[in-house]
Formats: C-alpha cells, sequence, structure tokens
C-alpha cells in the first residue's frame, strides 16, 4: 500500500527562516571581519587611535558629567580605554568593570587594588568578592565593545548577548560604542534583541543618531 503524503509550506514561515539565517550568517562574517580588522593595525596605528578615541570621548558632555562609569578592560585587540580610564580616575569618577555571570549576566563591579584576576574567556576582570558592586541603574555611562558596527550605532558583538541583555536595564545611563573606525560597515547586522546605543566613538569622531 503507497500513501501520498502532502506538505504545505507557509510562505511567512519560510520568509522568516530565511530572514534569520541570512541575519545570523552576515553577523559571523562581520565578526569575522572587525576582528580582523582591529587585529591588522600596526603598533604605531594602534597606539595613535588608542589616544585620538580616548581624547573623542571627553568631547561628550554625558563623559564629562558622569560620575559613575562602566567601561572594559580590553581583550583580543580591541580599543584600548586605559588612558581615559587612568585620566578619569584621577578626576574622582567611580569606574566599574563588567563580570560575566550565569545565564549571560553582567555584574558592574569596582575593583579595589587587590581585586583582579583573569576571568571567563581570558579577560581581565574584578573578583566580586574584592569588589564594590554597583547597579545598572545608578550608572551614568556605559561604554561599550563590539565587533562591527554602524553610522546608526547599532552593533555586533561577540555573539553570546550579555550587553544586550544588559544594557536595557541601565535606565540612567547614556550607552556609548567604543570602536576603531575600520570596524565600521554599512549596515550592521541586527535582529529585534539587539540594543541600539546612543552614540559611538571612534578614532576618527562620534556617531549620534538622535
Amino acid at each position: 500500500m503507497l500513501f501520498l503524503y502532502i506538505f504545505q509550506v507557509s510562505p511567512a514561515i519560510d520568509e522568516v527562516r530565511c530572514f534569520l539565517v541570512t541575519v545570523s550568517e552576515e553577523k559571523q562574517a562581520q565578526r569575522k571581519a572587525g576582528r580582523a580588522a582591529r587585529k591588522a593595525l600596526s603598533a604605531e596605528e594602534r597606539a595613535a587611535a588608542n589616544a585620538a578615541l580616548c581624547a573623542q570621548l571627553w568631547q561628550l558632555d554625558a563623559v564629562q558629567k558622569a560620575q559613575t562609569i562602566l567601561l572594559y578592560a580590553a581583550f583580543g585587540a580591541e580599543a584600548d580605554l586605559a588612558a581615559f580610564a587612568k585620566k578619569a580616575q584621577a578626576m574622582g569618577k567611580k569606574l566599574a568593570y563588567p563580570v560575566c555571570g550565569e545565564e549571560y549576566s553582567l555584574t558592574a563591579a569596582v575593583p579595589g587594588p587587590d581585586g583582579w584576576e583573569v576571568g571567563q574567556y581570558g579577560i581581565r576582570t574584578p573578583i566580586l568578592s574584592r569588589s564594590e558592586l554597583l547597579l545598572p541603574d545608578t550608572l551614568d555611562v556605559v561604554l561599550v565593545p563590539c565587533t562591527a558596527f554602524d553610522a546608526e550605532c547599532f552593533r555586533v558583538g561577540m555573539g553570546k548577548g550579555y550587553y544586550d541583555r544588559y544594557i536595557p536595564r541601565c535606565k540612567n545611563a547614556v550607552k556609548i560604542g567604543i570602536a576603531f573606525e575600520a570596524q565600521r560597515v554599512t549596515r550592521a547586522a541586527v535582529d529585534e534583541h539587539d540594543q541600539r546605543l546612543d552614540a559611538y566613538v571612534t578614532e576618527r569622531g562620534i556617531y549620534k543618531w538622535k
């Protein structure tokens, strides 16, 4: 006995599935290209770009007025904010760094003098038990790394979604992306879960969309 099975394909569902696969693939391509672009900078180019980027940050009123800032310790050829952090700390600003936790959570921690370790993913990170922990709504500015971004302030991260989960909780903060100009793309591959930032700063200037 033969059976004939008839399958009906929904165009709408098929289109959504195709769209999701396309965005996912495009994100992977932009991550790879962005990492390669920042890694390709020479030592001299990198030093000059880092210095110029840190100087650009101080042009923003939100940064000048901020008392509490969440930034990051550079990893994997990311734009380095060490010079910015040194000046901000000398000005009395409170500087917190992200600690990756379970279920892709982030905690803002202000490390003490002996409060550092090499944490998850090999990133220099605060030790929670030796740090002051800050609630997201107490932050004035959040500085966010990326692998790629566009002029409309959309970003492509590392793919785990830590910042996309954390940023909506920072209700009083100005969210600023940090990257080298070489990481900019015409259109960042994003979906409904990806958070748009308020601005982006590179060594060449500042991007704003509102």
